[in-house]
């Protein structure tokens, strides 16, 4: 696919393999951009996919890129709260325009919809993957270079249609480092191999905590198991974070753009750069 392909395969005549007979992929827009798109994803809920993803988005616009999320965590959105938006999203005649972050991160989730952040989807497994999927065909996406998907936990509906309809470029796969996690995490890794989706790297969050007295690292939930998983399924680039206290109260705050310690995430970012 060329370096410079908009996904819109409505306006392009070029044989490159996203528009064959018989893909699944949707288009974008007209006049919407997106260069590279990253799906984070997780095999169980409660490992923080959503705080790694917003930290993998904020690291991006600290780099220089034009960065988006989209929030594909429908029943479930949490990354407005983190960011701080709370401004609506809004249309015009060609389109749904994304909220930015502070940082100018292009944003759209259920969120920025609904008219209380509080209010339930209370919608069936079909609708949800459809709205989903509209983030994508419905949103007028401004020259983006990289956009992280934040996907919902498990391989339903939603993370079947997003990796149909979306050209990924890869995903980065989030787990804590209990047994039982191991086995849902391997579930998310054999879904993106069967899927043809490169896995560019493996997150273990709540890896450790560190002892405020010693400074020595505490493994809460168990031995690590993010090196064996990663030899195991080929995985070249992995990053263990630890639980930490500052990262929560910014998230809280909706400040999560100004957290600092994000040099463990630096060699999935290389790859997520390099793909």
């Amino acid at each position: 696919m060329s370096e410079n392909c908009s996904h819109n395969c409505s306006e392009c005549a070029k044989g490159c393999g996203a528009n064959e007979k018989g893909s699944l992929l949707k288009s974008l827009p007209a006049g919407a951009r997106v260069k590279k798109v990253i799906a984070v994803v997780s095999g169980k809920g409660g490992v923080g996919k959503s705080s790694v993803c917003a930290l993998l988005a904020a690291m991006s616009a600290k780099k220089g890129y034009k960065t988006a999320l989209l929030d594909a965590d429908v029943t479930g959105p949490s990354l407005p709260k983190m960011f701080g938006v709370n401004e609506k999203a809004t249309a015009n005649e060609r389109g749904i325009v994304p909220v930015e972050t502070k940082s100018g991160i292009q944003t759209m989730s259920m969120n920025l919809l609904l008219e209380n952040e509080s209010d339930p989807v209370l919608w069936r497994g079909a609708l949800i993957a459809g709205a989903a999927v509209q983030f994508w065909t419905d949103v007028l996406w401004r020259d983006v270079e990289l956009m992280f998907v934040d996907m919902p936990p498990g391989t339903g509906d939603v993370p079947l249609s997003v990796f149909q309809s979306l050209p990924l470029a890869g995903v980065v796969v989030v787990s804590t480092p209990q047994d039982l996690v191991r086995m849902i995490v391997e579930k998310a890794l054999n879904m993106a191999k069967k899927m043809n989706i490169p896995v560019l790297g493996l997150v273990e969050n709540m890896s450790y905590a560190v002892c405020p007295c010693c400074s020595a690292r505490l493994e809460i939930f168990g031995q690590s198991k993010a090196a064996a998983v990663a030899n195991e399924f080929g995985i070249s680039a992995v990053a263990r974070l630890p639980i930490d206290p500052d990262l929560v109260a910014l998230a809280d705050g909706g400040r999560v753009e100004e957290y600092a310690s994000t040099e463990p995430l630096e060699s999935v970012f290389r790859a997520i750069e390099e793909v």
